[in-house]
C-alpha cells in the first residue's frame, strides 16, 4: 500500500490551503444545530470541484448533504460535522471535523478506482443535541456502507471513542402568575418547581452509578421580580454507559421533575429533543489501522487521564456505529489547559497546531480506509 498511501497523502497536502481555508471559514461563521445553511453549502464545494457527485438537502434535511466518488464495491464513508455551540462558537472544533473529512475523501478519491472503493462524505447536521445522524439513519443513510469514520478535535490524541449513551429533553413547567407582593398566595411558581427538581436530582446522584451523568440548564424562569413566574423551561441531559442502562436511569431522573410539579402544583411537560444517542461500538480492525497510521504520522496517544476524557463525550456517531463498522478517534490540537466546550478551546481550533491536526487527521483517515479495505475484503 506504500504507493497508494503516498498518492493519498500527496492529494491531501496538495489541497492543504483550501482545507485550512474551509476550516477557518466555518470557524469565523458559526451556525448552531439545524441552522447550518452556509456551512452545508461551503463544505461540499471543494468536493464538487474535484469530481464528487454532491446531493444537497440530503434525504429531506435542509442542512445535510451527501457526496460520492468512484464506483467500487467497497464503500468508505467520512462524516462531516459543522454545527457550533450556542454562545461558544466552534468550541468543539467541528470546523476541523468537516475539513478533515473532506481532506480524507480527496485523498481516497485519488486511489479509489485502483482499490475498488466508493468514497462517500455525509454532511451530518445537529450533532450538538439535535441527533442529525439519527435522522439520516432513519431515512436510509449509511445503508450498505462498509466503514464510517471521522476524527474529532480534543486536547490530546486518543484513538478509541467510548462515548456514553445520552437522552436530551426539554423540561417545561406551567404555573400561574400573580403579583409577588400583593397576591403571593394566588400564584403557582414555575421557577420553584425547577428548584425542587434540581435538589432532588442532586440527592439522586448519590445513588447513581459512577459513570452516570445528569446535567442541564434552566433557560427561562420568569420575566419580572414582582411577578410570580408562570412558565419555566430548561434543557436536561441524562447519560449512561449504554442505551439499556439509560432506559433504567432516565425514569428515576424524570421522577425528580415530577416531584417539582407535585410540590408546587405546576403542570410538567417533557419533550425529547432527539432520539437517544447510543454508546459507541468501535470496529477493532479499523481502530488498529488508525492507531498505526497516526503513529506513522508522528502523532502520540495520551495516557489515561483528565486530558484524555473527551473520548467519553456522547455523539450521535454512536448510533451509526451500531449499524455499520465505525471509528471516531480524537486528535489533539495542543489546547491545554483549555478543553472542549470552552471559549479558549475554540480559539485553538484555528492556527498552526490545529492545521497540523486537520491534515494529519485527513491523511490518517484516508490511510485507514485503504488498510481496512485491504484487510477486510482482500485475501492475503
Amino acid at each position: 500500500m506504500a504507493a497508494p498511501k503516498a498518492a493519498a497523502r500527496a492529494a491531501v497536502e496538495r489541497h492543504a490551503d483550501e482545507l485550512i481555508q474551509l476550516s477557518e471559514r466555518l470557524h469565523a461563521d458559526p451556525e448552531t444545530a439545524w441552522e447550518e445553511h452556509r456551512a452545508a453549502a461551503a463544505v461540499p464545494e471543494l468536493l464538487d470541484r474535484n469530481g464528487f457527485a454532491v446531493t444537497s438537502k440530503y434525504l429531506g434535511l435542509d442542512t445535510a448533504f451527501h457526496a460520492s466518488f468512484g464506483s467500487g464495491p467497497q464503500r468508505i464513508a467520512l462524516c462531516a460535522e459543522y454545527d457550533a455551540l450556542p454562545g461558544l462558537g466552534h468550541a468543539c472544533g467541528h470546523n476541523l471535523i468537516a475539513a478533515s473529512s473532506v481532506g480524507a475523501a480527496l485523498g481516497l478519491a485519488t486511489v479509489a478506482d485502483d482499490l475498488g472503493i466508493t468514497v462517500e462524505v455525509y454532511g451530518t447536521p445537529a450533532e450538538e443535541g439535535g441527533g442529525g445522524k439519527i435522522e439520516l439513519l432513519e431515512r436510509g443513510a449509511f445503508a450498505g456502507v462498509d466503514l464510517a469514520m471521522m476524527v474529532h478535535p480534543a486536547p490530546v490524541d486518543v484513538a478509541e471513542a467510548r462515548p456514553f449513551a445520552v437522552s436530551h429533553s426539554k423540561i417545561s413547567y406551567t404555573g400561574k402568575s400573580a403579583h409577588a407582593a400583593a397576591y403571593p398566595e394566588a400564584g403557582i411558581n414555575a421557577a420553584d418547581a425547577f428548584t425542587v427538581a434540581q435538589v432532588a436530582i442532586g440527592l439522586l446522584r448519590q445513588q447513581l452509578p459512577a459513570s452516570a451523568r445528569v446535567h442541564g440548564i434552566v433557560t427561562h424562569a420568569g420575566d419580572a421580580p414582582n411577578a410570580i413566574p408562570e412558565h419555566a423551561s430548561g434543557r436536561w441531559y441524562v447519560r449512561a454507559e449504554t442505551l439499556a442502562e439509560l432506559s433504567e436511569l432516565e425514569p428515576r431522573v424524570m421522577r425528580a421533575f415530577e416531584a417539582g410539579a407535585l410540590a408546587t402544583g405546576c403542570e410538567l411537560s417533557v419533550e425529547p429533543e432527539s432520539k437517544p444517542y447510543a454508546e459507541f461500538r468501535a470496529d477493532e480492525t479499523a481502530l488498529a489501522a488508525y492507531r498505526a497510521n497516526a503513529l506513522e504520522l508522528g502523532r502520540e496517544f495520551a495516557p489515561d487521564g483528565t486530558a484524555s476524557r473527551m473520548n467519553r463525550a456522547s455523539t450521535d456517531m454512536g448510533n451509526v456505529s451500531q449499524v455499520v463498522p465505525a471509528i471516531h478517534p480524537y486528535i489533539g490540537i495542543g489546547s491545554l489547559p483549555a478543553i472542549n466546550h470552552q471559549r479558549e478551546f475554540a480559539a485553538h481550533c484555528v492556527g498552526g497546531t490545529a492545521e497540523r491536526a486537520l491534515l494529519d487527521g485527513a491523511i490518517a483517515l484516508a490511510w485507514t480506509g485503504m488498510d481496512y479495505t485491504a484487510r477486510t475484503f482482500r485475501t492475503p
